[in-house]
C-alpha cells in the first residue's frame, strides 16, 4: 500500500512537471515557420520570432527599439551609440558587441552574439564577400533598403512582422500616412509660383538631395519645391554634392540643414552671401530626436514633413501644436516621456549626437 501511494505521489509530480512544459515550451516548438520580404524582393524564412536581434544598419536599431524589442538587439552598428535619446531608452546599448564597421562584416565577432536573424544596409549587400559570410554560417539576413516614404513605410511593417510586432508597425505607418494627408489638404491649396523653394544641406554644407530619394520625396510632400532635385549633381561614393555656384543660382528662400553647426557656417561665410535664405537668415536647423528628422536613415520622417511644413508655410500651419505632436510621438512609439526642455534641445537641433 506505501509503495502505491508513494507511486501516486510521484505519477503526480511527473504530470505536473509535464503540463509545466507544456504550458511555457509548446508554444514556441509549435510556432509556425513564415517569410518577410526584403528590399531586394527576398524571401526569408523565419522558424520563428528572433529573441536575439543583430541590428547592423542604425535605421533599423531605431525600427526594433520603436517596437519595443530594443532589448533584444545582440549586435549593432556604432552610429547607435551616438543617439542620445536612443540610449535614453535602451542604456544597454553602450555595451552592446559592434561587429561590422564601414560596410565590413567580423564574422566571428557577429558568430559570438548567436543573432537569430541580421539586418542589413543595402550597400552592405552589395558586396558578395560580406553576404558570403553571413551564408556561409546559414544566419538569416534581411535587406533594410528603400528610396522613397512608401518603400520606407512597407520595409517598417516588413520588420514588424519578422520580429513579431505587427500591430505596432502598421501602427506607425498608419501615423505616417495621416500626416502625409493633414499637410496634403493644407498645400494642395498653394500654387506653384507661390511655394517657398528650399535647399536641403545633409550632414556637409554642399551635400544634398538627389532625384528619386527619400529625401526628394519628403520634401514634396511637405509642400515645398527642393531645388537640387530637378538638378545635375555630383556624385561621389553614393552621396551628392551641388558647387556654391550652383546654389547661388538656385538662390532658395529657405535652407534647411541637419547637422549640428552647419546653420552657423553658412550664415558666417561670405561665399554664401548672396542667397535669399542667407541674407534673410532663414537658415534652419531640422530638429534630431531618436535619429536626424527627414534623414536617409532616420525614422521620424513624418515629423520632419509637419515642422517643414510649418517652418516655411507658418500663417497656414498654425492649427499644429508642433510640440505637443512631438510628445505624443516618442511618448506614443517609443514609450519616452519628453521634458520642455529636452522638446527644445531637439528643435534646436543641440547636443542630441554624441561621440560613443
Amino acid at each position: 500500500m506505501m509503495q502505491y501511494v508513494h507511486f501516486k505521489r510521484y505519477a503526480k509530480s511527473v504530470a505536473i512537471r509535464l503540463l509545466f512544459t507544456a504550458l511555457f515550451f509548446i508554444p514556441k516548438a509549435y510556432c509556425e515557420p513564415f517569410h518577410v520580404t526584403d528590399s531586394a524582393g527576398r524571401r526569408v524564412l523565419l522558424e520563428n520570432a528572433p529573441e536575439r536581434i543583430a541590428c547592423l544598419y542604425a535605421f533599423t536599431g531605431h525600427v526594433v527599439t520603436m517596437l519595443g524589442r530594443g532589448g533584444d538587439m545582440v549586435a549593432i552598428v556604432n552610429g547607435l551609440k551616438k543617439d542620445v535619446l536612443l540610449n535614453r531608452i535602451q542604456p544597454e546599448i553602450r555595451n552592446t558587441p559592434v561587429p561590422a564597421r564601414g560596410g565590413v562584416i567580423h564574422i566571428e565577432a557577429l558568430l559570438k552574439t548567436r543573432p537569430d536573424i541580421v539586418f542589413l544596409k543595402p550597400d552592405t549587400a552589395t558586396i558578395a564577400s560580406e553576404i558570403k559570410k553571413l551564408e556561409q554560417f546559414n544566419l538569416p539576413y534581411f535587406i533594410a533598403g528603400y528610396r522613397s516614404m512608401a518603400q520606407q513605410m512597407t520595409i517598417i511593417e516588413q520588420i514588424g512582422k519578422a520580429v513579431g510586432k505587427t500591430n505596432k508597425a502598421k501602427a506607425y505607418t498608419q501615423y505616417y500616412r495621416n500626416v502625409i494627408s493633414r499637410v496634403k489638404q493644407v498645400t494642395d491649396h498653394i500654387g506653384q509660383k507661390e511655394r517657398i523653394r528650399i535647399y536641403h544641406s545633409s550632414n556637409e554644407p554642399t551635400r544634398t538631395d538627389a532625384p528619386g530619394t527619400l529625401e526628394a520625396d519628403w520634401t514634396k510632400a511637405a509642400g515645398v519645391i527642393n531645388v537640387s532635385v530637378e538638378s545635375r549633381l555630383q556624385a561621389r561614393g553614393g552621396k551628392y554634392f551641388a558647387d556654391i555656384e550652383q546654389i547661388i543660382l538656385w538662390n532658395p528662400d529657405v535652407i534647411i540643414v541637419n547637422e549640428d553647426g552647419v546653420d552657423h557656417e553658412i550664415l558666417t561665410d561670405q561665399k554664401w552671401a548672396p542667397i535669399k535664405a542667407v541674407n534673410q537668415k532663414k537658415v534652419f536647423p531640422i530638429p534630431v530626436g531618436i535619429s536626424r528628422w527627414g534623414h536617409p536613415g532616420g525614422l521620424e520622417t513624418p515629423l520632419a514633413i509637419l515642422w517643414t511644413a510649418q517652418k516655411v508655410y507658418p500663417q497656414r500651419f498654425e492649427h499644429i501644436d508642433l510640440k505637443a505632436e512631438i510628445r505624443n510621438f516618442y511618448h506614443r512609439f517609443f514609450n519616452l516621456d519628453l521634458t520642455d526642455d529636452m522638446i527644445d534641445k531637439i528643435l534646436a537641433n543641440q547636443n542630441m549626437r554624441r561621440d560613443p
